[in-house]
């Protein structure tokens, strides 16, 4: 086999045992599902407009506010039709709203005048959303990069517990099995991100939030090529994490720089998105610059050459960590008589030629 054959090979059967491993299958349902309740339980939970009984010279104004207006023959019907519990409201002559426990505060906004408003800042963006929107880009980097590194870290050390990797070493080089393991790590990545966003569209469909969705299609179609790099990052500092230790136990032990390297960026991006200093410094960093600059895309303020500055020194930085890592993973891959040092392993490599 040549290179790409083997890197293909191995790459399928990561991916297949991953889509066989009944956990992953359940964690892939539970983010869908999450996706789905955060963006269609909202519209869900609210409700429709307040059903309202008023006669055809009071209907007017209320069916231009978007209420679900039944015209009635009377007040006096109007009435009954509250006290019977067939609508929410009624208006009657005064007008005067009825309801039986609680002001419909709908009918009552359709029904006052409002003063003329000018904004100032019509294209702001929602301060919720601009908080969510942070903490979504956040939370998908964070988590995946968590639950796939873990996993590839647990691959290569029981391949290295069962003795296993001495067989495949003899068949294919040790840098084109890592390269299998993080390609396979990234398709299943991809497609688990690519399957939470078309839920979460749904739900956002579902929920008639079109305008969001206009905001967020640049902000995500940038997310995914800064995720790409970004993920390859990681995933080669938990290749050389797993391979620095002969049992899956001591994962933990060689695993913290890697963890902080994570979870540092995902703080920052979560405290830190509404301060412009910080932001802009934060999306030129590799850790976190996968959700620093879409999420800077999203609010406006990133000028067009930026993403691309910041994807460039990206791609760079992760083909630097995938090559160091490489030497490192190849120095310590065989080695089972314990914990490994990053020195050993880079010294080992050069032994090695």
């Amino acid at each position: 086999m040549n290179t790409y054959q083997a890197v293909r090979l191995i790459a399928g059967r990561e991916i297949r045992v991953k889509l066989r491993d009944r956990g992953f299958l359940l964690g892939t349902l539970f983010f869908l599902l999450i996706a789905v309740a955060a963006t269609a339980l909202p519209a869900l939970l609210a409700g429709g407009p307040s059903t309202v009984a008023a006669t055809t010279s009071a209907a007017a104004p209320l069916r231009q506010a978007g209420l679900d207006v039944r015209t009635v023959a009377d007040d006096a019907a109007a009435e009954r039709a509250v006290r019977a519990g067939d609508v929410d409201a009624a208006v009657i002559a005064g007008p005067t709203v009825l309801a039986m426990d609680e002001a419909p505060d709908d009918v009552v906004k359709a029904l006052s005048s409002s003063p003329a408003v000018r904004l100032l800042d019509p294209d702001a963006v929602d301060p919720m959303v601009a908080f969510l929107v942070p903490f979504a880009f956040a939370f998908v980097f964070f988590t995946t990069s968590q639950l796939f590194g873990v996993q590839i870290a647990q691959s290569v050390t029981e391949e290295k517990q069962t003795r296993i990797v001495e067989i495949l070493v003899a068949a294919v080089p040790v840098r084109t099995l890592l390269a299998g393991k993080i390609i396979a790590a990234c398709l299943l990545a991809l497609g688990q991100i690519a399957l939470i966003a078309v839920a979460a569209v749904a739900g956002m469909q579902f929920a008639d939030s079109g305008g969001l969705l206009a905001l967020l299609g640049p902000a995500i179609g940038w997310f995914v090529p800064f995720f790409l790099l970004g993920f390859l990052l990681i995933a080669a500092l938990w290749a050389v994490a797993g391979a620095l230790v002969a049992r899956q136990e001591d994962i933990g032990t060689v695993s913290l720089p890697v963890q902080l390297a994570v979870m540092l960026p995902f703080f920052a991006v979560i405290f830190l998105h509404d301060n412009d200093t910080a932001m802009r410094i934060l999306s030129y960093l590799p850790f976190s610059a996968p959700t620093a600059m879409p999420l800077r895309l999203f609010t406006g303020d990133a000028a067009g050459w930026e993403p691309l500055v910041s994807l460039a020194l990206l791609l760079v930085t992760a083909l630097g960590f995938v090559l160091a890592g490489a030497r490192v993973y190849e120095g310590s891959l065989l080695r089972t008589n314990g914990r490994t040092s990053v020195r050993t392993a880079w010294r080992e490599r050069e032994k090695l030629g």
